[in-house]
């Protein structure tokens, strides 16, 4: 089906922080697949951690225990705020799964009349029926009418909003800490502090969208570690699986123990295969220094986007984002812009408010972000003069 517009570009192979095309055109990397490829192409222990679990067991669904799953569960409960989790296979999945558990929970704990969950204007959960509904964008809802209903829409970061939108009806709070499709925009300092303070007054539950921002890309294992909260739920995948499809949802226990046997499933989800690339992915992401060096890359990278802007005003508005998820916002229309840039050898990837996303693999090193820096220059600079 012709659902997506791509680029003329044949992908042959991948290795660390570069494409390789049929006709053997070498792209630096600065998509990951859209901030999946979190180790980089073919990294080689997420490489033989999957030949091993191909070699061994592929599937033998939930019907039985996956000691894969067990130990990855473990691992993600002890290494965060979380009591339990729930794997499956993306984040359209996971988020599902989290508003679900918002609806169960209230009926549960004797409030079935709770259901309404306030979202985020400009966000961006999923392409699922309710999750196109709940992050409300006209471009993913054209078409596709009668909208899901029970999500109430306020500014992302407008406090006063927010709690002018709670009623008798409410069961939950969702946002992304850095809007990924919605323009790369990182929530003010303090804001999810504040969502956990508004939902506890009120009796209502913190849903994070870390589908993007989760597994170490803004530099903490997950984002909303800098704003130091506890969330009710949290959904996760792209970089979970370094580019094996695998979703999370986190829960702490008063919200997963009301997911009882039947309340959900998924065939695939958490499957053997899965579960060894995720735990290889996590080996490295939980060594010692990783996410230091992801906070240090980041730094620069955010650096050397400002200095574009800085450079050049007649191409980029604003540079902006977190850790390793910056957004340039383009005055051209952005679309032409990234097109621009593959042309040049750099891979980005386009995202709402006309921003084209710089969200490289976790593994890049100084030298890619000066490669990367020096081909924007050279672009933006012939942009600017076709412009003038």
């Amino acid at each position: 089906m012709p659902t997506y517009a791509r680029a003329d570009l044949a992908i042959a192979r991948g290795e660390g922080m570069y494409l390789y095309t049929t006709d053997n055109r070498r792209l630096l990397d600065f998509g990951a697949g859209v901030a999946v490829v979190s180790l980089g192409h073919c990294h080689p222990h997420l490489v033989q951690a999957l030949q091993k679990q191909a070699a061994t067991l592929w599937h033998c669904s939930n019907l039985y225990r996956i000691p894969g799953q067990e130990r990855l569960a473990e691992r993600l409960v002890a290494a965060s705020f979380a009591d339990s989790v729930f794997f499956s296979n993306s984040g359209l999945e996971a988020m599902e799964c989290a508003l679900k558990m918002a609806r169960r929970y209230h009926d549960e704990t004797g409030q079935p009349n709770r259901y309404r969950v306030i979202v985020a204007q400009d966000a961006f959960h999923g392409r699922s029926l309710a999750t196109i509904a709940a992050g409300g964008q006209a471009k993913h809802l054209k078409g596709f009418d009668p909208v899901v209903g029970g999500f109430d829409r306020v500014a992302f970061g407008n406090l006063n909003e927010t709690r002018a939108a709670i009623g008798p009806e409410t069961a939950a709070i969702l946002v992304e800490p850095v809007q990924g499709e919605g323009g790369l925009r990182a929530a003010p300092p303090g804001y999810l502090k504040s969502l956990r303070a508004i939902a506890d007054e009120f009796g209502l539950l913190l849903i994070l969208d870390e589908v993007q921002t989760g597994m170490g890309r803004t530099g903490k294992l997950f984002a909303h570690e800098w704003d130091d909260i506890r969330p009710d739920i949290v959904a996760v995948a792209k970089g979970l699986g370094g580019g094996f499809p695998v979703g999370a949802t986190l829960a702490v226990e008063k919200v997963a123990k009301v997911m009882t046997a039947g309340s959900h499933g998924s065939t695939f989800g958490g499957n053997p295969l899965a579960m060894a690339a995720a735990n290889a992915v996590l080996d490295v992401i939980l060594a010692d220094g990783f996410l230091e060096r992801v906070r240090s890359m980041g730094a620069r990278l955010k650096d050397a986007a400002e200095g574009l802007a800085r450079r050049h005003p007649r191409v980029i508005a604003e540079a902006r984002g977190l850790g390793l998820m910056i957004g340039l916002k383009t005055i051209p229309e952005n679309a032409g812009v990234a097109s621009a840039l593959a042309d040049a050898g750099l891979l980005t990837v386009v995202a709402g408010d006309n921003v084209i996303r710089l969200v490289p693999p976790l593994i890049v090193e100084e030298s890619h972000i000066g490669e990367a820096t020096a081909i924007m220059d050279r672009v933006f600079a012939s942009l600017a003069e076709k412009a003038a």
